[in-house]
């Protein structure tokens, strides 16, 4: 059995980390480590876990964590692994982190987005980003240390990667609008996140200033072979979970000046998704929705050519503390530890 400990079990995509590994055949959780619950039952923490869960919430000494452990998952707030991790707990175990603090290569733009200082930026180079279904190949078992990607950035990646890996389309004209469920803002009490906030109501934030901006823009651009710098606007929307990504760009034209029509659109995301377990395009007119995706680790993506304008709306849909966040991290685990790639992640989406 693979041991593993989870910092920062009790918050949002740590009780997804919890609920989808009393799952997986292969795993045993040793450690709900949580720097507000210590020593209490994790049940008492979330009553879904009764007479499942007996054990206690211990806090989040991760140099402890590393001698009793193979992996831990970090579902932390950013720069709470990188003020602790050190090389000789990444010679003890494998690491799995949540936040960002990794996931940007270029430190200075990420100190820049996310306005705090990087305590370990030794690491970041070795990190592999782990968006299973791009860079799949880089994560095996020599791996140490696995970004995984945000949920936002996830299916913003996902939707728009094979036209702009194939070149269909202008990236400088993509233009991203990304919609949310309250769970993507975590667990702690906020006063915009309260019910009467955001009941009944819709609005953008982070607007031309949200920090997975450059996440998305870093991983387009290796796609892209060059930088790219995108318009990102996210919205809060009043329900517990799911992402639902539009995206606006050009199409090229062909080498006979006509835009591709469907069916040769089509053929290139079938050619990077038509093998992916968790990557569903869907039937020609069928748009995502959140609801079709919930509580599973399926990401659905579908497109619509404009030809009136000549541009192409791309459209993805995820879970946002499944395949945004839990359920991705258990995806990278498996390739860590040379498993099946969805074991423990066979999630039938939940309905109604």
């Amino acid at each position: 059995m693979i041991k593993a400990g989870i910092i920062g079990a009790t918050g949002y995509a740590g009780g997804e980390l919890v609920r989808i590994l009393m799952g997986h055949k292969d795993v045993e959780i040793k450690w709900y480590g949580s720097r507000s619950y210590i020593d209490q039952k994790y049940y008492q923490v979330y009553q879904n876990m009764f007479r499942i869960v007996e054990d206690v919430c211990r806090d989040d000494n991760l140099e402890q964590l590393a001698e009793q452990v193979d992996v831990i998952f970090t579902a932390t707030p950013q720069g709470f692994l990188a003020g602790l991790l050190t090389e000789e707990i990444l010679r003890k175990v494998k690491i799995v982190d949540l936040s960002a603090d990794y996931r940007i290569k270029d430190v200075a733009v990420y100190e820049k987005w996310y306005k705090i200082e990087h305590k370990s930026p030794q690491f970041i180079q070795e990190a592999v980003y782990g968006l299973c279904e791009i860079n799949r190949d880089r994560i095996s078992g020599n791996t140490r240390l696995v970004a995984n990607p945000g949920c936002y950035t996830t299916c913003s990646i996902l939707t728009a990667y094979p036209l702009v890996k194939e070149g269909l389309i202008d990236v400088d004209t993509l233009i991203v609008d990304a919609k949310s469920g309250t769970s993507g803002a975590g667990r702690g009490a906020k006063v915009p996140n309260l019910y009467c906030e955001v009941n009944e109501n819709i609005k953008a934030y982070g607007v031309a200033g949200h920090r997975h901006t450059p996440e998305i823009e870093e991983q387009l651009g290796y796609a892209a072979g060059r930088q790219l710098v995108i318009n990102f606007t996210p919205h809060l929307v009043p329900m517990n979970r799911g992402i639902l990504v539009t995206e606006y760009a050009n199409l090229r034209p062909g080498a006979d000046g006509k835009l591709p029509a469907y069916e040769e659109v089509r053929a290139i995301y079938d050619k990077y998704y038509g093998e992916e377990k968790f990557v569903r395009v869907l039937d020609k007119g069928v748009c995502p929705e959140t609801k079709w995706v919930e509580g599973s680790n399926y990401v659905d993506v579908n497109f619509v050519i404009d030809e009136r304008t000549g541009r192409i709306i791309m459209m993805g849909a995820l879970d946002n503390l499944v395949k945004g966040a839990a359920g991705q991290a258990v995806q990278n685990m498996n390739l860590l530890f040379g498993l099946p790639e969805s074991e423990g992640l066979e999630l039938v989406p939940c309905f109604p």
